[in-house]
């Protein structure tokens, strides 16, 4: 017998799970994104919960853990673009949520959440006995600076991105662009649309329908952090969570001391570092074989077979929606025409591509963006190569010879690379004439969105609308293209507020085929992730978007 309240829509889930219409694991997904509590889903669906997040005392084994991770500047938590940078300040600042390694989202400094029938008012229930390190607990106030924060244009936090539909509105500024078009502004978009209930309990007032809430609420950027800190993160921050930064170095490493006390879990581990390695894929394998560190962030496949061979390593895999686009500006010639942005996409062999970047462990994409592995993916007919189109649409853009361009990347990974210089040779073909200009990592995030033509990595989302609401939506700071299409801002709000799985899916057909029509990407496969640890690391489970929870750690007595 269910403890919580039943929503709704919670009867037309059972229905299409019981009728075959959607499989356990999305009925357990949305049960509990509509309130039910996880090990009540899962009993549902048959199953014990295999990743219940219970609050224990660790086996005070003590050690330390270190970890091959890139080294990222860490003073503004709620403005990271990188998913490392998170690893270190999220073992400090913790989430109202977690999704974890199951792709399940539950509430964390949540004790629960409760969704009104129209998916338009969501209760944050706050729990009982978080206690910053400082001593102080949490509270709603403290809770709603953070949500106001990160949705305050002037920060620039891709939460604006994930809550841009339903939480913000277009204000104009008063001011005229270039083209004398109005200059617009986002803003909260009603003054009660975040109310404080009480000490413990907020409340959110949606302009539209939004069945992932909870989900956004972990996005890594959604860190909660001390307002008296003003959003700044260094040594000795306060934060709920179960470490102390302690040392920190940008490009160097991460020291992170284990605290005595806390709310949840006492880490049995006395110490996490985090050790950057640097671009070269090969300095991984060097420092895990050399026992330097314990585990890695994450392998390049390239690397598996050297890994494989050494006895005291475990290999760690799941199947994500990890992938990277080739973007180019919707704003500048040649890629402002839609014509032009199809042709590329026509021009590549994706399952090539991915046969040569990842292997056999990937997955052919269609340049849409929405994963097979997400619920709402709608199957279209196979997006097959076709030079000689490719070659006609170009012409039709004024572009008969061709054209020239420079594609721009990171260093790190090696498969991204590996795909890039396949996809030139492909491009070639059409008369689309690319070259390579290989950046350092490190600077990679600081031209990301500025590049006439460039190629990102899109860490693993549990559902298919969050990347396209990240990525796509009109005027947010994750849109690198700077593509706006209103007809797909449409259906995107559309789905973003639909339950019933079949419905949602019809929407996203329409999305996937705007997306392959006009859209502002080339995608050519998903990948799975992997990495390796040393054996005597405990309490490890790889996480499809990467994330590390040092309280789970510990060393093998």
């Amino acid at each position: 017998m269910r403890s919580e309240p039943k929503h709704p829509l919670l009867d037309k889930v059972e229905r299409q799970f019981l009728d075959g219409k959607m499989n356990r694991r999305d009925f357990i997904r949305f049960s509990t994104l509509l309130g039910v509590g996880a090990g009540t889903a899962y009993a549902l669906a048959g199953i014990a919960d295999p990743f219940a997040i219970n609050a224990a005392q660790a086996a005070a084994n003590g050690g330390t853990v270190r970890i091959a991770q890139r080294v990222h500047p860490v003073d503004s938590p709620h403005t990271f673009a990188w998913a490392e940078p998170s690893n270190i300040t999220r073992q400090v600042c913790e989430y109202l949520t977690r999704t974890g390694q199951d792709n399940i989202t539950r509430p964390y400094l949540l004790e629960k959440w409760e969704p009104s029938a129209d998916l338009k008012t969501w209760t944050l229930y706050i729990r009982p006995g978080v206690v910053w390190r400082k001593g102080s607990p949490l509270t709603a106030d403290q809770v709603i600076w953070n949500l106001k924060r990160v949705l305050d244009e002037k920060i620039g936090s891709s939460m604006l991105g994930l809550m841009k539909a339903y939480m913000l509105k277009e204000v104009d500024k008063g001011e005229k662009d270039d083209s004398g078009n109005p200059k617009m502004s986002l803003e909260i978009w009603d003054a009660n649309a975040i109310e404080k209930v009480d000490d413990h309990t907020v409340r959110l007032n949606l302009a539209e329908a939004q069945l992932a809430v909870p989900e956004h609420l972990f996005h890594y950027p959604m860190a909660i952090l001390d307002p008296a800190e003003d959003g700044k993160f260094g040594i000795g921050s306060n934060g709920t969570g179960a470490f102390e930064l302690v040392e920190f170095e940008a490009g160097r490493k991460a020291v992170l001391k284990a605290r005595t006390e806390h709310w949840h879990t006492v880490p049995s581990l006395d110490t996490l570092q985090f050790i950057d390695t640097g671009d070269d894929a090969t300095a991984v394998v060097a420092a895990l074989a050399s026992k330097q560190v314990d585990g890695a962030y994450e392998v390049d496949v390239t690397q598996k077979p050297a890994l494989d061979k050494i006895d005291s390593l475990q290999i760690y895999e799941v199947a994500t929606s990890q992938t990277a686009v080739i973007h180019g500006k919707c704003t500048r010639k040649p890629f402002d025409d839609a014509k032009v942005r199809l042709a590329m996409r026509l021009a590549v062999d994706a399952a090539q591509v991915m046969s040569l970047a990842e292997g056999d462990t990937g997955v052919v994409g269609e340049h849409h963006h929405v994963c097979p592995i997400h619920p709402e993916y709608a199957k279209l007919p196979p997006f097959v190569r076709d030079v000689a189109r490719a070659k006609s649409l170009l012409a039709e853009a004024g572009y008969p010879d061709g054209i020239d361009s420079t594609l721009t990347l990171p260093a790190e990974p090696t498969w991204q690379s590996v795909a890039a210089q396949v996809m030139v040779q492909q491009w070639a073909e059409a008369n689309i004439r690319i070259k390579l200009n290989v950046i350092p990592s490190a600077q990679w995030w600081d031209v990301w969105d500025k590049v006439d033509l460039g190629y990102t990595v899109w860490y693993h989302r549990p559902l298919g609308f969050m990347t396209l609401s990240l990525a796509y939506r009109t005027g947010v700071p994750w849109n690198a293209p700077e593509w706006s299409d209103k007809e797909f801002d449409t259906l995107l709000t559309q789905a973003e507020g639909t339950v019933d799985v079949e419905e949602r899916r019809k929407v996203m057909e329409k999305i996937e085929t705007i997306m392959q029509e006009r859209g502002p990407v080339v995608q050519p496969f998903w990948r799975s992730v992997l990495t390796f640890y040393d054996k005597k690391v405990q309490g490890f489970k790889m996480h499809p978007t990467s994330f590390v929870f040092g309280e789970e750690l510990s060393i093998k007595a």
